[in-house]
């Protein structure tokens, strides 16, 4: 008797997926977000309230486009602390939630969307330049900034203390072994540095704005067993595993966190690449 095949990756996974060069080329991933939104937005991360001061207090006026807004964390962040916020996101399922949260969404591929004669304070991005090509991007960001606007990406780069990071990668190998990027132990800092230095590139490259900063906010937050595997299907492209194989990797992870106590520490750094528009 043959034996029985495992359970594959669909096919908009390729089977040797690995974290690309250019990570907006992704697209598998890039689109797999809105699969549940309601779940995203409860479980991910907000953005530290130091860093968010110190972004509106460089901003020339109130009016700020958000690119890939997703269900309107940063948005919404952004609203309590006065502003006038517009969302573009390019997956309809993330941007109607948003609306039913208040804010005014258009849907569109950022390269693509038109700013229709509209200009803005500043463009923001959270957590999502990386799936934007970065030249392009930056060049579209410019024709929709006022003179002397303010361009900020940021990222919430985070990840357990190194010995429940390679349990937890241990269990990705032994469940989804056809995506091995995700069985590997990375500082969260030096994969996020990865999309800061090519967000400042092509702000530098688009000739459109002011030498880009860059600067780190560190923080930490205490999660749950429950709180963790709430999250985990909202990273990007576990959308796309089969049922099957997302509750075997819910089952290895909540084991692991079990064998760790119960609960874990996850030390973020929020990084900021930003920059005047010239």
């Amino acid at each position: 008797m043959p034996e029985p095949s495992g359970p594959t990756v669909p096919d908009g996974v390729p089977a040797d997926a690995a974290p690309p060069e250019r990570p907006h080329e992704a697209r598998w991933m890039a689109e797999s977000f809105g699969a549940d939104p309601a779940r995203y937005d409860r479980a991910r991360p907000r953005y530290p309230h130091e860093a968010l001061e110190r972004i509106v207090a460089d901003f020339p006026g109130r009016d700020v486009l958000d690119v890939g807004t997703g269900t309107g964390i940063l948005a919404r962040q952004l609203v309590a602390t006065g502003c006038r916020v517009l969302g573009v996101d390019v997956d309809e399922r993330m941007a109607a939630f948003a609306r039913r949260t208040g804010l005014t969404v258009e849907v569109a591929p950022f390269e693509a969307w038109h700013p229709a004669g509209r200009l803005f304070d500043a463009v923001v991005a959270g957590q999502t330049w990386h799936w934007v090509e970065p030249v392009a991007g930056a060049r579209k960001a410019a024709l929709a900034l006022r003179s002397g606007g303010r361009f900020a990406a940021l990222w919430n780069a985070g990840r357990p203390d190194d010995a429940l990071a390679a349990a937890f990668a241990a269990v990705y190998r032994r469940v989804v072994p056809e995506v091995p990027m995700f069985g590997r132990v990375v500082p969260a800092v030096a994969g996020h540095s990865r999309f800061s230095d090519a967000t400042a590139e092509g702000l530098r490259a688009s000739s459109a704005f002011r030498e880009p900063e860059r600067w780190d906010v560190s923080w930490e937050r205490t999660y749950t067993r429950d709180e963790w595997l709430d999250q985990l299907p909202t990273s990007g492209g576990h959308s796309s595993f089969p049922a099957d194989r997302l509750a075997a990797l819910l089952e290895g992870v909540g084991a692991a966190i079990d064998d760790a106590g119960g609960s874990f520490v996850v030390r973020y750094t929020t990084i900021v690449a930003t920059a005047a528009r010239a």
